[in-house]
């Protein structure tokens, strides 16, 4: 019987994760020297992976801790004696002459792998790098999601079902596995379906019956434009984002205190979604927002729970910001990414080929951002048009103006939005551009190696960092600054070598976006003509004020790393181990960066890599994630993990297409509902049928559309839309389900009246973190704790009770029956139908209105309201 591997081979072997693709055979004894990474890497590769499990054609490939292999364990001596293959146990072990086997299932290592290993040892075993660092080899992987996006046609398939190129992926599939697709729906099932699926909101009957009505063949395009143009669809696919990304708007942990400015971040992903903004840039302002002019769209950082209790534990606390820090991490890469980078906190991942290092690496991207509140700077589509120009930055500010000829610029700052001395990190003059024709190269001649001569009102005390010179020296941030020597004002200058054409000034207080401080809020800039005169080209009040709401949002704070980021040895922050720098996954490329790369500028780097076309993952995820929600399930039928873990795509050539169609259609979402509605495969009838089940039980291939059970948030605003009662008020700090509380450690206790300021949206409901709301919160509401990329669809007692039993349902049933009255009048009948109509969008069969009539009779009308109100078929997308 084969024994246990000891502990130290244990960790050669563990830490030996296989590459990618990589053969391991080797067609001939390779020529001396032998080399480490190509010649003995693979091997080696081979010979451990069965020992920890890690499949060897999607691994990723690292060596770690050379001393620790050289050094013994319990059982053996060193596993490798440099110089001495005979003696060496690990030759041993992978020739088969040993106590132990390596590998210990699966083909033996030949003779001339052997001779390689040996001639390696016999060698001097040459390690490169420090003992007591890894050597990573390049990370290659044939693992399908990694793969690039290639060109794909639809199947050609000959059938009049095919109308749209989804239907041509589906029907192909289907007959793949004999089975065929179900007659189309019928009107009234497609526009609830409609309805639902995109606006989270019944149809009302008058529109039901406008559809059901109109047989022109663009009739259900029209309807799916209407859909598409309609505010309640941003508010309905807003949501599924904000469970994604575990938006809350409490702290989570013990005390749980309000964010009473999170909202900003919820209202930012209802407009992204209503205003179709493009993916890759909806992607890039998440993480880098305060650059991009959406301060409030970096709420995605820091949406999700913090722990507000520090402790005089060194250890612990540590421990706390590493943990916001991974949450950071986590929640970008699986969001955005689809991949578990959180398993690689504390070793490399088991299973997909991410390295321990590229954890702390995306880490590295985030190690400036604090969860904190920020000035809210209105962006130009919530500002109005009223023809001023941006409010100010801090990060850069460009000032363009008609081309002059000058011979220098003066800044001068009147006040600043803290009263202490004004900052500027470079002031910038640029010559004007050539005729459209023949464009001239822009040069910015306040530059110091260009003859610029800076001058000033007085220079601040400390000239270690904050110099004259740093005024035009072409560096930034803070640590290459002019400061002003008086409080608020002061006036800084630069004389050009000679007289210039310019027709733009740039400035900024803190480009690297460490400082927002000492900022210019009221200031002039003027040139120094050729007439010897002084020229106003720009001042503030061609801006609109900075920050005009005078409104904090929670979106995060941002500063440069103190520094830099360590991987840690087993995720111990007590233990750090060599510094990494900011940068992607391996696997996948890197970010260029240096480890002390500027805070902003390693954001926009992350940024623009996930956002590029050519990321393998991005497209894919996100349209995955479209197509779980209007089928129920994903082509991926695990979302947030695209990795080995995950399942393989039912449909890998149609996510493939349907990925490019997305690029291609500049990453319009909108775009992209439409290539999915607008097919015969959305469109089907849901009526089971024995011979499909029996095939395709879980509907996977699609031969029908799958019935899927409304979320929480579409089950409450559909029972106030249907009773007359929901308040359609878009945006602004949302509304409580609980009691009012200002305990420092907050009780979240349940409301028990409701009125018309909760009658909102729920979407606009106050998220508590950890305490989904008492009512509707037990049909799988996620809690914010962590992301939540699908949500579940128990059956449980407790949904049944609170829809029938809450003071909610059975006030809302007496509204209902209230405007019942309204509508239909007096007789029952006509109660019943229009009833039927509001919540069903049909008539009732003989049998139901028998039984309507009869509860009606006997137990009033808000009974039979609230009857209707716990109905199955309220609660489903048919």
């Amino acid at each position: 019987m084969r024994r246990i591997l000891p502990p130290h081979l244990i960790v050669l072997c563990t830490a030996i994760a296989v590459i990618a693709r990589t053969s391991c055979a080797a067609d001939a004894a390779p020529a001396k020297p032998v080399d480490f990474t190509h010649d003995v890497l693979p091997i080696l590769a081979r010979a451990c992976f069965d020992c920890h499990g890690v499949d060897a054609q999607e691994s990723a490939l690292r060596l770690d801790v050379q001393q620790v292999t050289f050094a013994g364990g319990e059982l053996f001596g060193p596993a490798i004696i440099p110089g001495d293959a005979a003696g060496s146990p690990l030759v041993q072990f992978i020739s088969g002459a040993g106590e132990l086997e390596m590998p210990p299932s699966g083909a033996k290592l030949t003779a001339e792998e052997v001779a390689v290993i040996r001639r390696w040892i016999d060698a001097g075993a040459e390690w490169p790098g420090p003992p007591d660092q890894p050597v990573t080899a390049p990370l290659k992987s044939d693992h399908w999601s990694l793969q690039p996006l290639a060109p794909i046609e639809p199947p050609t398939v000959n059938d009049p079902w095919v109308t749209t190129a989804v239907d041509a992926f589906i029907l192909a599939k289907l007959h793949d596995t004999g089975l065929t697709p179900s007659p189309p729906a019928d009107r009234r099932t497609l526009i609830r379906r409609l309805y639902f699926d995109m606006l989270g909101l019944p149809p009302t009957p008058e529109e039901t019956a406008a559809f059901i009505a109109d047989d022109r063949p663009q009739a259900y395009a029209e309807l799916v434009e209407r859909v598409l143009a309609s505010p309640r669809y941003g508010e309905r696919w807003a949501q599924h984002w904000l469970d994604v990304v575990r938006y809350a708007e409490t702290s989570g942990f013990e005390t749980n205190v309000p964010r009473e400015n999170a909202w900003p971040y919820r209202d930012y992903v209802i407009a992204a979604f209503n205003d179709d903004k493009p993916y890759d840039q909806f992607i890039a302002e998440q993480l880098v927002g305060d650059a991009l002019g959406e301060t409030v769209a970096t709420g995605f950082l820091v949406a999700g729970p913090w722990d507000q209790v520090k402790s005089p534990d060194v250890g612990l606390t540590l421990m706390q910001r590493q943990d916001e820090l991974a949450d950071m991490t986590n929640t970008t890469a699986t969001a955005l990414l689809g991949l578990t980078v959180g398993c690689a906190r504390c070793h490399n991942h088991k299973f997909d080929p991410i390295l321990q290092k590229d954890f702390y690496a995306l880490q590295a991207v985030f190690a400036g951002v604090n969860h904190g509140e920020t000035p809210w700077m209105k962006s130009d589509r919530e500002a109005v048009d009223d023809g001023l120009r941006p409010a100010v930055s801090s990060l850069q500010n460009e000032e363009h103006f008609k081309p002059i000829e000058a011979r220098a610029v003066r800044f001068t700052i009147a006040a600043t939005n803290n009263g202490s001395e004004p900052c500027l990190d470079e002031l910038e003059a640029w010559t004007a551009g050539g005729e459209s024709d023949v464009p001239a190269k822009s040069l910015n001649i306040a530059l110091a190696e260009h003859g610029g001569r800076p001058s000033s009102s007085g220079n601040y005390p400390d000239t270690s960092k904050h110099r004259l010179a740093n005024l035009n020296d072409g560096k930034y941030g803070n640590d290459w600054s002019w400061i002003a020597e008086t409080h608020g004002t002061g006036w800084a200058q630069v004389d050009f070598a000679a007289p210039q054409v310019i027709d733009r000034v740039v400035w900024g207080r803190d480009r690297l976006g460490g400082y927002a401080d000492r900022l210019a809020v009221d200031y002039t800039i003027e040139v120094l003509g050729s007439d010897g005169e002084w020229h106003e080209v720009a001042t503030s009040a061609m801006r609109r004020p900075h920050n005009e709401s005078g409104v904090m949002v929670y979106a995060g704070t941002f500063a440069q790393p103190a520094e830099p980021t360590r991987r840690l040895h087993r995720g111990d922050p007590l233990s750090p181990k060599e510094p990494v720098a900011p940068d992607s996954l391996t696997v996948l490329g890197t970010l260029g960066l240096a480890l002390d790369a500027p805070e902003q500028q390693r954001r926009i780097a992350l940024a623009r890599w996930i956002a590029s076309p050519d990321n393998p993952l991005t497209a894919r995820v996100m349209v995955n994630r479209v197509w779980q929600h209007h089928f129920g399930v994903g082509l991926v039928d695990t979302p947030s993990d695209f990795g080995a873990n995950g399942t393989r795509p039912t449909h890998p050539e149609l996510l493939d297409w349907l990925a490019q169609q997305f690029i291609a259609r500049d990453w319009s979402v909108k775009e992209l509902h439409r290539l999915i509605v607008s097919s015969n495969a959305y469109q089907q009838a849901n009526e089971p049928r024995e011979q499909c089940v029996a095939i395709d039980a879980g509907t996977r291939l699609l031969w029908r559309y799958p019935p899927q059970r409304l979320e929480s948030e579409a089950i409450h605003d559909s029972v106030l839309q249907i009773a007359g009662t929901l308040d359609l008020t878009m945006g602004g700090p949302g509304w409580s389900a609980f009691e009012p509380n200002d305990n420092y450690v907050r009780v979240y206790e349940p409301k028990a009246e409701f009125g018309p300021n909760e009658w909102r949206r729920m979407i606009y409901m106050h998220r508590v973190r950890m305490r989904p709301d008492a009512i509707f919160g037990a049909f799988d509401a996620p809690d914010g704790g962590q992301v939540c990329p699908k949500r579940g669809t128990s059956i449980t007692a407790i949904q049944a009770l609170n829809l029938f039993n809450s003071r909610f349902m059975i006030d809302q049933a007496a509204r209902f029956a209230v405007r019942l009255q309204t509508e239909a009048g007096a007789e029952p009948l006509a109660q019943i139908d229009r009833a039927f109509q509001l919540a069903f969008n049909r008539d009732p069969d003989a049998t139901e209105l028998v039984a309507a009539q009869q509860l009606i009779a006997t137990h009033g009308l808000p009974a039979f309201c609230r009857s209707m109100l716990n109905a199955n078929e309220l609660m489903f997308i048919p």
